[in-house]
């Protein structure tokens, strides 16, 4: 608002214009007046009652209409100044009525704009408190020069109604146009906020989003690019300083530049993956029209590894709903084969052989009900209660079950943790059911060939996050199969499902917690699970 000033009290939005042309008005009253009295033209205003008041009005009035012009500009205190202004000059104009009785009518309709301007510019009430004192001031002067001081002329007494009527009128008129503009005002002044607050809004979002935003014209020159744009052009993220600069998008792709021209010419899309730098995730491309007959381009480029997790993530919870209804389905005859096998081996007239057969079948209807097991894991995804837990009394308690339960025979699991509690929160089933599959990997897989797997369990803390590795000593994951273990149903085992890391990483992110693999120097594997700890679940 460079035009106007927000002030406190009755007048909210005080117009500085209207102000000054007010003083001005009555600067040039003042002077009209003075300039009847002091110069030779005197006669037209006809023989003074009191010359000398006349003198003193005029020369008072004169430089206090110069006081109030220069204070108007300031545009403070205008309350004050409007209501004390327009008292002077109502009471000036009385005055003056009295001193010059020739006058009379030419100094009311002069005074009928100083009124009319005030109920403008106050509130309603002191607007038509103006026009009551004008009248009130009529009155008193009517009143003394007719009827106490025997006025020679003899004013009519309709005039004085006249005037009366037409202040109340105008005033009211004026008080009330006033008091409409002024709520126009702070209705458009708050909509204008409101419309600002929206554009940054609406540019915040567009800067932080991260699909990359790119505004081009005909030229192939980038008006205006968004931070993710920004980033994945190589400029290091940075748009403010690039907005207008004249980069030329071939310069920076070529073929994404080649694209643009392809779909201004034919309309063709070509949503291709793409990648704008070497080091930097492939994008798909996307073509827009700013406005209708404009010669600027929208470009979105979409993160292609985004969309591709989105596309699976919907894939996954179709397949999973599904899985769910069939393995459900296969449980049963499952069950009834293997209640059929032990059965049979229960019987005295099998031979060796067949009872070799029915060791296999009862083994791959273990391996079978596992796979169904994965499965239905996956469909659940069940909500996580985490519990505060010290992790060095639960691995320990969890790996000697582990032995126990499971056969180990030559294999080695050894718990590598301090004698200071490691306090964590986590969901205790799924932190077992994570174990589980890290451990079971490693003895399966982690193992040179000859050799008897050797994995270890180490519980400590890392930059006061609580972390358990599950490390083994065998011949390491290639660098290629790393980046594709927690997909769902990668595996390089025949005999695996590619399920469960997958599982292991969705309950690890059920409970705020993370899983990584993390590369051993030398040989090896580690698996690295960071959870939350017990003060930092408390500050969030």
């Amino acid at each position: 608002m460079s035009t106007r000033q927000t002030i406190i009290g009755p007048i909210q939005f005080a117009p500085r214009r209207e102000l000054y042309f007010f003083g001005l008005y009555r600067a040039l009253e003042a002077g009209i007046l003075a300039g009847l009295i002091f110069s030779p033209l005197s006669g037209l205003v006809g023989e003074p009652r009191a010359p000398m008041l006349a003198t003193g009005l005029a020369m008072f009035y004169l430089i206090f209409a110069i006081i109030v012009m220069l204070l108007g500009r300031s545009n403070r205190h205008v309350t004050p100044l409007v209501v004390v202004s327009v008292a002077v000059d109502i009471a000036v104009a009385a005055l003056a009525t009295y001193a010059l009785p020739a006058a009379t009518a030419g100094i009311a309709m002069m005074l009928l704009f100083n009124v009319s301007a005030a109920a403008l510019l106050l509130p309603p009430r002191l607007g038509n408190g103006v026009a009551v004192a004008a009248v009130a001031a009529l009155l008193v002067e009517y009143v003394v020069s007719n009827v106490l001081g025997g006025d020679a002329i003899g004013r009519p007494v309709a005039e004085m109604i006249m005037f009366s009527f037409t202040y109340l009128a105008v005033g009211y008129l004026a008080s009330q146009t006033g008091q409409r503009a002024r709520s126009s005002e702070a209705l458009a002044d708050q909509r204008g906020q409101e419309v600002a607050n929206l554009f940054e809004v609406n540019e915040l979002i567009i800067r932080r989003m991260r699909t990359g935003v790119l505004v081009v014209d005909d030229q192939n020159c980038i008006r205006l690019a968004n931070e993710a744009a920004s980033l994945l052009l190589g400029d290091g993220g940075d748009s403010g300083k690039h907005e207008g600069k004249g980069r030329h998008l071939p310069d920076h792709s070529p073929e994404l530049a080649r694209r643009l021209q392809r779909w201004r010419s034919s309309g063709q899309h070509d949503e291709t993956p793409m990648q704008l730098n070497h080091d930097q995730a492939e994008v798909q491309p996307r073509f827009a029209r700013l406005m209708v007959g404009s010669d600027l381009s929208l470009v979105f480029l979409d993160d292609a590894t985004v969309v591709s997790r989105r596309a699976e993530s919907l894939t996954l919870s179709a397949l999973g709903r599904f899985s769910a209804s069939l393995a459900h389905e296969i449980r049963n005859p499952l069950a009834a084969i293997n209640y059929a096998v032990q059965l049979l081996e229960e019987s005295t007239s099998i031979i060796d052989g067949d009872r070799r057969l029915l060791e296999i079948i009862h083994q791959q209807c273990k391996r079978t009900n596992g796979i169904v097991e994965s499965v239905l894991g996956l469909a659940r995804r069940e909500r996580a209660t985490p519990e505060h837990m010290d992790l060095n009394a639960y691995v320990r308690h969890f790996t000697d079950d582990f032995r126990q339960h499971m056969s180990i025979e030559t294999d080695s699991l050894e718990v590598v943790a301090g004698a200071k509690d490691v306090p964590a929160v986590m969901d205790a089933r799924h932190l077992q059911q994570m174990l589980t599959v890290l451990i079971q990997n490693s003895l399966n897989y982690g193992r040179l060939p000859g050799e008897p797997a050797r994995v270890r369990v180490r519980i400590f803390q890392a930059e006061g996050r609580p972390c358990i590795d599950v490390l083994d000593r065998g011949p390491g994951i290639p660098e290629a199969v790393a980046s594709q273990l927690f997909r769902p149903f990668y595996t390089t085992s025949e005999h695996g499902t590619g399920l469960g890391l997958y599982i292991a990483r969705e309950l690890a992110r059920a409970n705020q917690a993370t899983l990584d693999y993390v590369p051993v120097p030398g040989g090896g594997s580690c698996f690295r699970i960071g959870m939350t700890g017990p003060h930092a679940l408390a500050a969030a």
